[in-house]
């Protein structure tokens, strides 16, 4: 098997990004708050102060639950250092790698798979520092850490210059929440984001993450968890994108749906149909899944990936999705790594999916995706 490739992973942002601000903005910078352990909120107590605003907001109505470097909960973390969850020791983040066996880490953010600010000009510069601190941290690891930028979508002309700047520097794709503000991923606002990421081979990385403060604001995490309005999104951003074939007005893009597993693939798809009148006939016993044109040939055809996880009914999934669109990630950093064997151990350890399809989700799948060599 070629090395395996993470294509989910995180880093917990820490004080130190922000010095990578530019010094007109950088009084605006994001600031680490810590409440007392004894409230509701218990170790969850640490908070960023963000243009006036707490983020996380813990509870209540828009809350959601967000790993941050000033909460009793992640001090109290013993499964991986500190030092690597913040990646300010890439050296051990490659050594926890190879442990987890673990050729190539895809690097996501965690504060920016929320939505942070209403000033433009803010999430410019804000988006800018964190990119410039991810390539400060990767640029060493000999391509084993790589990375995904972030875009200040409120600006389409930054985040297309933020997108150059960015690949420039060894970015291997770009966050996309599954609804961006108010807006569906597949309003013409977003074309010039696609027509650039094609150009640049970047792939459209569409991340869990509470994207839509409209949306988030009718639900509180202590009642719903985090499905309807974090989890659900790439589902949301799925449907409009493959309903109005987006990916056919951008052939070379690639777009790839993360963290949101794909067990969720079959129920959006039969919704898809019935609204095509589009009937699955292999169903009911003609022809295959492979001559299904909302089958695998889709998957194919539109370059969509979807990363599943190794707990999930995969070889069901297979008919829908095919196998050569399929990718895993382990959530590393965010996850309590202690908890379990791990996600590469997980799958390979499992007998009822082929050795071939194991190689595809490990390693080929996600190299063709983020255009790793």
């Amino acid at each position: 098997m070629g090395g395996v490739v993470d294509a989910d992973t995180h880093i917990i942002e820490h004080e130190g990004i922000w010095e990578f601000m530019d010094k007109d903005l950088y009084s605006k910078r994001p600031v680490l708050l810590a409440g007392p352990s004894d409230t509701l909120y218990k170790g969850a107590n640490g908070f960023w102060l963000i243009d006036g605003s707490i983020v996380p907001k813990p509870a209540g109505k828009g809350s959601v639950a967000m790993a941050n470097p000033a909460s009793d909960n992640e001090k109290a973390r013993i499964d991986i250092d500190q030092d690597v969850r913040e990646l300010t020791n890439p050296v051990a983040r490659i050594r926890d790698m190879d442990a987890r066996d673990v050729d190539i880490e895809v690097i996501f953010s965690t504060l920016f798979i929320t939505y942070l600010t209403d000033d433009a000009e803010l999430e410019v510069a804000l988006c800018r520092a964190y990119n410039r601190y991810m390539a400060h941290a990767c640029k060493d690891s000999g391509g084993r850490l790589q990375w995904v930028a972030v875009l200040p979508l409120r600006s389409i002309e930054d985040s297309v210059l933020e997108m150059n700047v960015a690949k420039e520097k060894g970015a291997a794709g770009v966050l996309f929440r599954g609804v961006e503000g108010d807006r569906s991923l597949a309003e013409a606002y977003f074309f010039p984001v696609y027509a650039e990421a094609s150009r640049l081979n970047l792939p459209i990385c569409v991340h869990t993450g509470a994207g839509s403060p409209g949306l988030s604001q009718v639900f509180d995490r202590t009642i719903s968890h985090n499905l309807p309005h974090v989890r659900s999104l790439p589902l949301f951003a799925f449907r409009d994108l493959v309903a109005h074939k987006i990916p056919e007005r951008f052939p070379d893009l690639r777009i790839g749906f993360i963290e949101a597993a794909a067990s969720w693939i079959p129920y959006v798809v039969h919704h898809l149909r019935r609204a095509a009148k589009a009937p699955a006939q292999w169903l009911g016993g003609g022809g295959t899944p492979e001559d299904d044109e909302w089958g695998p040939k889709m998957f194919r055809d539109n370059r969509l990936f979807v990363a599943l996880e190794s707990d999930e009914d995969i070889p069901y999934l297979l008919n829908f999705i095919g196998e050569d669109n399929v990718i895993i990630g382990s959530d590393y950093g965010h996850q309590d790594q202690s908890r379990d064997v791990g996600v590469v151990a997980t799958l390979k350890a499992r007998e009822d999916i082929s050795a071939v399809a194991k190689e595809k989700i490990l390693s080929t799948n996600p190299r063709r995706f983020y255009g790793l060599n």
